[in-house]
């Protein structure tokens, strides 16, 4: 009873590390973690003797390098002690969905030509929102969407951002040009003075670091409005 008791504890105590890269990917977002962390949380459990990250690591070690790893097949992965078929199976399950995103046809991007095509693909996620969210979209040389992100959430009123974290996210997705969009809580999106203002601000912004703000569209109860097409920038 004693040993089982004491083998229980050791379990729980040593259960706690392999938690640490899910609440990190949460707190942090999934750019933060390791090649070991991320791949610890596909693996979900270690072994006796490691954590999921520990054996994680061990796994890129032995197999040499992440793009080693991507070409190893089940029976390959199973070869490294602590990977049985069910682990080998997820890892080659998640490798393939990565493939296949990279292969994703250009038809099913997204191409902006005009305010209506980013009303009608944002509206039905942003109509609802209880608070103003400001929220970007990355294009590249071509105008499809490449990124998109939340950069602010703000009262049930108003949003507040500042130009440097819309530019600094544009950069780190090596954006071309960039549209903003946020929402108006009371169904209205009649642009606040404040609104016009930020616009003013984002738009000259751009022009000093040389990525295109293209336009800043305020959702409302499908309705929307178009900064640019209002002769505000």
């Amino acid at each position: 009873m004693d040993n089982r008791s004491a083998s229980a504890h050791v379990t729980l105590r040593e259960a706690s590390p392999d938690e640490q890269p899910r609440e990190k990917l949460m707190d942090r977002g999934p750019d933060s973690l390791s090649n070991a962390e991320l791949l610890a949380i596909l693996l979900r459990t270690g072994t006796t003797r490691e954590t999921a990250v520990a054996l994680a690591s061990r796994i890129l070690r032995e197999a040499g390098s992440l793009r080693r790893l991507v070409d190893m097949s089940v029976e390959q992965l199973t070869q490294i002690k602590g990977i049985g078929p069910v682990k080998a199976v997820q890892i080659k399950a998640s490798i393939e969905l990565g493939k296949r995103l990279s292969r994703s046809s250009i038809r099913d991007e997204v191409v902006i030509r005009s305010p209506k095509d980013v009303a009608d693909f944002l509206m039905e996620d942003m109509r609802y929102l209880q608070k103003e969210h400001f929220v970007c979209l990355f294009l590249n040389t071509k105008n499809r969407v490449i990124a998109q992100e939340t950069l602010s959430m703000g009262s049930l009123n108003a949003s507040i951002v500042h130009p440097r974290e819309v530019f600094l996210a544009a950069i780190k997705r090596s954006s071309a040009s960039l549209i903003c969009v946020h929402n108006h809580p009371s169904g209205d999106p009649t642009p606040s003075p404040e609104d016009i203002e930020l616009t003013a601000r984002l738009k000259e912004a751009g022009e000093i670091i040389g990525i295109d703000v293209l336009d800043h569209i305020v959702l409302g109860d499908h309705r929307y409005v178009s900064l640019k097409e209002k002769g505000y920038m």
